[in-house]
């Protein structure tokens, strides 16, 4: 409310104040509002996929390998891995699956190797219409 101060002869002036108490009435209600309602929030769970084990093992498996040194290698069924590059990736994993599409490519890397190699790979293997793509695992590591 505007008060009035007369100052002798000059007239009057009126002081402009805002006043407070609405607001803090208005603050103090969304305050219980807040305090009432956010015990009764329930809070999201994210549910992260899990590794299972496979029912059976398949018989023939290529193996790609991303190796720390960022380098691909490829190993047959467990026997040695063979380099390779990223450009001859494809026509090898193809050379290996002899004519089976149905031969599980499995990429493993080294914890080291920064994500975007493991992805080109398995984008290489993609385009040229490979099937059966998976990665491998460490459990309880």
């Amino acid at each position: 409310m505007a008060a009035v101060v007369s100052r002798g002869r000059r007239g009057r002036r009126s002081i402009a104040e805002m006043n407070m108490v609405p607001f803090i009435d208005v603050m103090l209600v969304l305050l219980i509002i807040f305090m009432v309602t956010a015990p009764l929030i329930t809070t999201g769970l994210v549910e992260l996929p899990s590794v299972g084990k496979a029912a059976n093992r398949p018989t023939s498996v290529v193996e790609v390998i991303v190796g720390s040194d960022e380098k691909l290698r490829l190993r047959l069924d467990g026997a040695d891995p063979q380099p390779t590059t990223v450009s001859g990736l494809a026509a090898a994993v193809q050379m290996l699956q002899a004519g089976n599409p149905q031969v599980p490519v499995v990429i493993s890397a080294d914890k080291a190797v920064k994500y975007e190699q493991v992805v080109r790979a398995m984008d290489v293997l993609q385009r040229a219409g490979i099937a059966r793509i998976g990665l491998s695992v460490r459990q309880g590591g």
